[in-house]
């Protein structure tokens, strides 16, 4: 079964063709980043209107590079949650347009079902059940894949997600957009015991993460050293930042798997490419758990991964009609359409 996939959740226009859920035959992602870098970090009616001028183009691509007509297209489908409401809208309007004028199927995915499935791809043998630790700029769960389409929030991010921390601590130290993926570059020639970084716990909640107060502790020792006319090391700050966030991600998700016995263990999202997460859990598994991580061009945004869900979206029944909407916040255990 062939699934044109469509994804537009935030700065990323993307479009794929997937085979069976496994295989990829195309993936086309259009970037804003270069755009989004004058402004420090994605402006989402920016985002809309580049969504609105590329998508026709890179749907033809993604048709076009899988050796496809539209006659062996199976399918489409579609993010509709959750993401940056505006942009969401542009690709499921094109969706459901490009689904009536060729009476096609349309499939609705959830984002981050979406990220878990990127290591389908990647792990061609990889089937739940397994535990899941979804990291990104919005997001930071662990998640209970019961089945391809059954899933339970075990533990969640009670403040900024893992990746908004690393953004928001790179522009504190003036590192570009997209700070995250600079920060992980910068931190990799740095003393990562240079400065020491508190690892928030959630009273009650011992599942949970809370990243504001590591987010405040760089902030206010980069400011602290500011006002005595004192420099800081950049390597060694996000080195130690780094760490400590990574820690905190490992830490919990290692808990929650030994206390629920999963053996099974996978990572997904644009953190999941992190070198120090992946480092930092491949050592911590070896031996113990089996680890799933997927390829690196897979972590952030594309449409592959939504071609990858959405096959097992249609497998279990899982169909939109015309009248489908973009919904900006939607847990990953539920459906909305």
């Amino acid at each position: 079964m062939k699934i044109l996939a469509i994804e537009s959740s935030c700065d990323e226009t993307a479009a794929a063709v997937v085979e069976d859920g496994r295989n990829i035959l195309s993936n086309i992602v259009a970037s804003q980043v270069e755009e989004h870098k004058l402004y420090g970090g994605v402006v989402p009616e920016i985002a809309s209107r580049r969504h609105a001028e590329a998508i026709v183009g890179v749907v033809d691509e993604a048709i076009k590079a899988a050796g496809c007509t539209l006659d062996n297209i199976d399918a489409v489908a579609v993010t509709y949650a959750p993401g940056l409401i505006g942009a969401l809208l542009v690709g499921v309007n094109f969706a459901k347009g490009f689904a009536l004028a060729t009476n096609k199927p349309l499939i609705p995915v959830h984002h981050l079902r979406s990220h878990i499935a990127s290591n389908y791809i990647s792990h061609k043998e990889l089937k739940p059940p397994f535990l899941c630790l979804v990291v990104s700029g919005g997001h930071s769960h662990i998640v209970e894949v019961r089945d391809y389409t059954d899933m339970k929030v075990i533990g969640r991010t009670r403040d900024d997600a893992a990746g908004e921390a690393f953004d928001k601590a790179a522009r504190a130290m003036g590192i570009p957009y997209p700070g995250g993926v600079e920060l992980d570059k910068i931190a990799e020639g740095g003393d990562d015991s240079a400065y020491p970084m508190p690892r928030p716990k959630v009273d009650g909640s011992p599942y949970d993460f809370s990243f504001s107060g590591l987010k405040t502790a760089v902030i206010n020792l980069i400011h602290n050293k500011a006002q005595k006319g004192e420099q800081i090391n950049v390597p060694d700050v996000c080195a130690s930042y780094r760490k400590a966030v990574v820690g905190c991600l490992a830490d919990n998700f290692l808990l929650v798997a030994e206390d629920l016995g999963y053996t099974t263990l996978v990572i997904a999202g644009g953190v999941s490419a992190n070198s120090l997460l992946r480092r930092e859990l491949q050592s911590r598994c070896q031996g113990k758990y089996d680890l799933y991580m997927p390829e690196k061009s897979l972590c952030g945004d594309n449409g592959a991964m939504v071609g990858a869900q959405a096959y097992y979206e249609y497998l279990a029944g899982h169909l939109a009609k015309s009248d489908l909407n973009a919904v900006a916040t939607l847990p990953i255990s539920e459906n909305c359409f």
